[in-house]
């Protein structure tokens, strides 16, 4: 399997499909959730398939419930694979979090505790779902907005050891440890010092929301504004410990016009070029 460049892409979005068109530098890939495209045909397909003609292309999960404690949803997981199947993406990732009970789906990406016992059931979701697609995943860390009193493995050793039990890469969101670590009052530069980089096969960037309450501030993963200054300081500083590594700037809400995403998209390049040119 073709790997993602090492370079900056964007979440796409149909809104922007006329701009990039006419961009002559656009982003090096782009990422598409894959529940939206677990149709037949139509307009969607239309047009995903007219971007994969010409870009790199990375497939986002947000509906498996890896980290749920029932079964996988087999039709679901045949749907995934018939995408993955169609577009042949250069990358496959979901979230380490849960967003099913039963029949019942939820609109959301919950925590989960880090115990023996759930640490054993997600390895065996990302298993099956790597046998069923036939291809290595990623597996993003979350944003969390409480803590579990039964967890007693530290969430960068879980996710380590997920890794070397299964096999599969991790997408690092930079975001999400900054969101996280402001919730929980910890220091993100000490959770990217844990973090197993060894893994990492690409990293997410992102906009949050803040928040100030009587206990502090809290950030909420919006992916609906620019990448804070505090998100882009910690992405140098893992740049320049791992090397460069393709680099997603995600925006799903309050969509900006083009050149604003572009822009973004166009920062990280440039820090990955600079890393890129220091190594060699």
């Amino acid at each position: 399997m073709t790997r993602l460049p090492p370079r900056a892409g964007v979440g796409f979005k149909p809104q922007h499909l006329a701009d990039i068109r006419r961009d002559p530098h656009p982003p090096a890939f782009f990422e598409v959730h894959a529940e939206n495209y677990m149709g037949a045909g139509g307009l969607p397909h239309a047009q995903l398939a007219a971007l994969r003609a010409d870009h790199a292309l990375s497939v986002h999960g947000v509906g498996l419930s890896i980290g749920g404690a029932g079964r996988l949803d087999a039709g679901h997981l045949a749907r995934l694979r018939a995408l993955c199947d169609r577009y042949e993406p250069e990358s496959f990732s979901e979230h380490l979090a849960w967003s099913s009970h039963g029949a019942e789906y939820l609109n959301d990406l919950l925590p989960l505790p880090y115990t023996s016992g759930t640490l054993a059931a997600v390895c065996d979701h990302v298993d099956q779902v790597q046998q069923v697609l036939g291809r290595r995943m990623l597996l993003e860390n979350p944003a969390t907005y409480v803590l579990f009193a039964q967890s007693d493995i530290p969430e960068t050793e879980f996710l380590a050891q997920i890794a070397a039990r299964t096999g599969c890469g991790l997408l690092l969101d930079i975001n999400n440890v900054f969101v996280s670590c402001t919730n929980h009052r910890r220091d993100p530069r000490a959770y990217l010092a844990d973090f197993p980089m060894d893994g990492v096969g690409e990293i997410h960037l992102g906009g949050h929301a803040a928040e100030d309450l009587p206990s502090g501030p809290l950030l909420i993963d919006s992916h609906g504004a620019v990448v804070a200054d505090p998100v882009w300081t910690l992405y140098g500083q893992v740049i320049d410990r791992i090397g460069p590594v393709p680099t997603l700037v995600e925006w799903d809400n309050d969509l900006p016009p083009w050149p604003v995403l572009a822009a973004e998209a166009a920062r990280a390049d440039a820090l990955l070029t600079r890393v890129a040119r220091h190594a060699a």
